[in-house]
This record gives C-alpha cells, sequence and structure tokens, in this order.
C-alpha cells in the first residue's frame, strides 16, 4: 500500500468527523474523565529557522545548547518539512492540518476566519486556556476572540523599526543587513518571553493551558542583539552554496538582479550567515529562558513543550538572502520540530520523514481534544513515547500564486524604500518569479514541478543542499517519473474536500419575498 492509500484510509475514513464549514458551529470534545490529567503545552515558535542552523541537527558552528539539551530530552524528528515557503501560509497549513491547495491560504494577506477551523479554538472549545503571544500570521482578527483567551502582539521595536528607515539606497546590494547596538533585553522577543514567564508564574489553574509564543527571530533583517551579533566570524564558516548553479529557477537570477546581489561578494553573504547564526543562538539563548522559567514554576513536570519554525532561510546559500514566495529549496522547507512530553521518550531521534502540521493533530491528541473537520495531519505521539517513523512516507510543500490571483500577490509598497520594496516590485513586475509551483520530499529525493518554469530532481543523500539538479539525467527517469506520480496522487487525494453537513437536493416551497416600502 502506498503513501497515498494510508492518508485516504487513515485520515479520511478514519474517525476525523467534520467538514470546514462546520468547524465553526460544533465544538471541539474533549475525552471524559481526562480533564485533570491533560497537559499544558507550550509552542515554542521560531520564525524562519532552518533546520541545520542547530548542533542537533548537525551544524558544526552555531551554538545552540538550550535546544540541544532540551532535543535530548525528548524526540527530535530529523526530517521535518513545511507546506509552504512563507510565514502565513505556513502558519496556516499547522494550524488546520490542510495543505494550501485546500484552502487556498498562500500568500501574506488570508489568514483563518471564522468559519475555518484550527488549533487553538478546538483547545479552546475542549477546555484550555490558549495564549498568544507574538506576530500574527495566521489569524483573520475575528478569529481571536474565538481561538484564544488572551493575546499579546508582537510590540513594535528594533527588528521591525530597523528595516523601513528613509535612508535605504535601493541601489546598492540588499543584503538585510542592520548594523546597529542592541540591548538584549530590549528586544520584542525578549519582552515576549517575559509575559511568558508572567503566565507561568500565575500558578495553578482551574483548566490546562496552552501557550503559542511566536518569536521574530532569526528573521531578518539580520541584525542580532549584542553578545549575539559579531558570535560568529564569516572567514571560518563552512562553504555556502554558490550562486548561478545550472537548471535553477528563473526567480534566482531575478531576485540578485532586483536586490543587486549580484554585486555582493562571497565575504558579504558569509556576514549574512554570521549574523543569521547570531540570530539563531539568541533564540536559542531565549529558549533557555523560558525553559528556565518552566522548571523553577514547577510546570515542567506536567508541561507538553514544542519547539519549531514556520519555515528556513537562504541565509546567503544560493547569493540569496531571506526566503522567496516561490521557493522550495530545502534550507527553506526544512525546519527543525523536538517535542518534549511528560512520561515521554528522551533521547528519541526519528529519521523518518514528518510534515510541519503533524503539530496539529499531535497537540489534539495530547489533549485529548478531536477535531471535527477532515485533515491530513498525522498524529505524532507514537513517536514521541519512543516508536519508529513511518519509513514510505513524503513531505509536500507548494509555493506561490499566479497571476490569475491576483489578491495573492504582495502589493507595491508605498513610502520611503525599505527592505522589502524590491521584493514587492519584482513580483508584481515579473510574475512569473512567483509562479505556483510544488515539490515532493522523501528521504531519498526531491521533485520539484514548476509549470512553465524549471523543473527539477535532486539525491538528497547524495546532494543534500541541491546542487545538481538531475531531472534531465536519463538514468533518473524512473524515478523523475515515479515522484512526479507521487506528487499527482497527492493532489487527488487531498483536494476538494466536502464539508460533513450535507444539502438536501429537493426544490424548497416558492415564496415570494415581502415588499418593504419606506
Amino acid at each position: 500500500m502506498t503513501s497515498i492509500e494510508r492518508v485516504d484510509r487513515r485520515f479520511i475514513l478514519g474517525g476525523i468527523a467534520g467538514g470546514l464549514a462546520s468547524a465553526a458551529l460544533s465544538p471541539a470534545f474533549a475525552g471524559e474523565g481526562v480533564g485533570a490529567k491533560r497537559p499544558n503545552m507550550i509552542l515554542f515558535f521560531m520564525d524562519e529557522c532552518r533546520a541545520d542552523a542547530l548542533g542537533s541537527y548537525g551544524n558544526p558552528v552555531c551554538k545552540t545548547p538550550n535546544l540541544d539539551a532540551f532535543a535530548r530530552q525528548g524526540t527530535r524528528f530529523a526530517d521535518c518539512h513545511v507546506q509552504h515557503p512563507v510565514c502565513g501560509a505556513s502558519r496556516c497549513s499547522l494550524l488546520t492540518g490542510l495543505p494550501v491547495s485546500n484552502t487556498g491560504h498562500r500568500s501574506l494577506y488570508y489568514f483563518l476566519r471564522r468559519d475555518e477551523p484550527n488549533l487553538f479554538r478546538y483547545l479552546k472549545d475542549g477546555g484550555y486556556d490558549t495564549f498568544w503571544l507574538g506576530k500574527n500570521d495566521a489569524l483573520a482578527p475575528e478569529s481571536f476572540p474565538l481561538s484564544l483567551t488572551e493575546w499579546h502582539g508582537e510590540v513594535n521595536t528594533w527588528a521591525r523599526a530597523a528595516g523601513r528607515g528613509p535612508a535605504f539606497d535601493l541601489g546598492k546590494p540588499n543584503l538585510m543587513l542592520i548594523n546597529a547596538k542592541v540591548d538584549p533585553k530590549a528586544t520584542s522577543d525578549y519582552l515576549l518571553i517575559q509575559q511568558a514567564i508572567r503566565i507561568l508564574e500565575r500558578g495553578e489553574q482551574d483548566k490546562p493551558f496552552c501557550l503559542f509564543i511566536a518569536l521574530n527571530q532569526p528573521h531578518p533583517p539580520y541584525l542580532a542583539p549584542q553578545g549575539f551579533h559579531d558570535m560568529y566570524k564569516p572567514e571560518s564558516l563552512p562553504p555556502l552554496v554558490p550562486p548561478g548553479l545550472a537548471k535553477k529557477p528563473m526567480f534566482h537570477d531575478a531576485v540578485r538582479k532586483a536586490y543587486h546581489l549580484d554585486q555582493a561578494t562571497d565575504a558579504d553573504f558569509r556576514q549574512v550567515r554570521a549574523t543569521y547564526y547570531g540570530q539563531v543562538s539568541y533564540a536559542d539563548w531565549l529558549f533557555g529562558q523560558l525553559m528556565e522559567a518552566l522548571e523553577r514554576s514547577g510546570r515542567a513536570k506536567d508541561t507538553m513543550v514544542i519547539a519549531s519554525s514556520d519555515h528556513g532561510d537562504y541565509a546567503g546559500d544560493y547569493g540569496m538572502v531571506e526566503k522567496w514566495p516561490g521557493g522550495l529549496e530545502g534550507n527553506l522547507t526544512h525546519v527543525p520540530l523536538m517535542i518534549r512530553m511528560p512520561g515521554g521518550a528522551q533521547g528519541h531521534v526519528v529519521p523518518e520523514m514528518v510534515e510541519l502540521y503533524d503539530v496539529m493533530a499531535t497537540m489534539l491528541e495530547a489533549g485529548h481534544v478531536q477535531a471535527r473537520h477532515t485533515h491530513f495531519a498525522r498524529s505524532l505521539m507514537p513517536q514521541i513515547m519512543g516508536a519508529a517513523g513511518d519509513p514510505t512516507r513524503a513531505a509536500y510543500t507548494e509555493a506561490g500564486y499566479d497571476t490569475f490571483e491576483p489578491q495573492a500577490f504582495e502589493p507595491a509598497m508605498e513610502g520611503p524604500a525599505n527592505l522589502y520594496t524590491a521584493k514587492h516590485d519584482l513580483q508584481n513586475e515579473q510574475p512569473a518569479t512567483v509562479r505556483r509551483a510544488a515539490a515532493v520530499t522523501t528521504s531519498t529525493h526531491k521533485f520539484v514541478a514548476r509549470p512553465g518554469g524549471q523543473y527539477e530532481l535532486y539525491d538528497r543523500k547524495r546532494d543534500p543542499l541541491e546542487q545538481k539538479n538531475l531531472i534531465d539525467d536519463p538514468k533518473m527517469k524512473k524515478v523523475r517519473d515515479a515522484m512526479a506520480d507521487n506528487l499527482m496522487n497527492h493532489y487527488i487525494s487531498t483536494t476538494g474536500v466536502p464539508p460533513i453537513a450535507r444539502d438536501g437536493r429537493e426544490t424548497p416551497e416558492f415564496y415570494v419575498m415581502p415588499q418593504f416600502h419606506p
């Protein structure tokens, strides 16, 4: 039986009731007699953190002692991939267990509305106090009071303001580097952690809690606080993936020219990577502050903690910075995922493929809360308790948008030039750079389909950095065809799921609408 066939049986027919339209009307189900035993939950969510930036994922340079120690205390999923390379779309999939092709949430301007399901609403309806701390890239405004007990947005501090000043020069290479001295205790992320600690220190509560901490780090602009900004020497870093590789999608050259990155040097990109690593180490330091408070408050014994990210970052690879809406490279799709559960396995590593939106199904099962819509996320509770993963599983990632959906495009920016002016201009002037694409990743290969553009195929074992595109290699025809079939089968099996509630086929009685006169 293929992984696609397993999707059909296990996740559509396997006891997951409900439909998209009914999610807002039907309360989540909490199992009987489990209220006091259900764990608290913390979802520590970094923004734009690639998996290979962490020591526990094999990085030989970047210092992440707190996250590495955490990985040893629980389960580390070595090969976790996101559903989309942009924040909003990735987080919408995370909270629904649905691929972008099923929901249409494929840009930064479409979030989960009151008639759509989401993880936090299920948990709140199921008896949890739900707390949201940090930036919003997932919920429409009307969904906040329905889904959350309490929420606090990102404080507009240096991380946002630094990149939007009027002095930005569009004629110079846009490396997104900011040179400034910042107190590590004066950032929005530090303030978020302090808010989280205050919630932990409130003591015993009548309900279990779920705490979502949405950090800004290590998102560009590339700027880490003092003590972290100069932690790494650019010249001592391992080589970056070079620019100008053959058979790459056209947006590589287009972005490099629009950002003037074709004028930047290897030393420039090494500085980007060094600063990015400083940001990752800063996020790790913040995680350490949180974990200390968790122990101090006595909540560690009854709290499930998940550490992950929404997508990665080029950080100098391919001569690129940040991310791109149409990007499907592994440094964008592969993210860390580590989970520590009271009573769970310790030091367990799962090499088999998982997907980021599995977090939704995992948290619901841990909280004894049942989803009321059809989804495709798989609970990772068996692996958290020490079981092996599914060696036949694949991950699916979508990207981009097309000219028939102009509402998805990031509009041209007004006001003084900033770090993102060229990004917005380029996609509107050359929409082919953000054209829809999709990838399927297995333990051995990765296949990228780009209708009207450059298709890609990589050997993940021999070429983990995706430098040699094998799409035209005649020796790879069987692999290419099998991967293409896999991707097609996935779309057939996951798109257009109907709601649980059916409509009658009878024609209603004719009646004349009442006439109202002023």
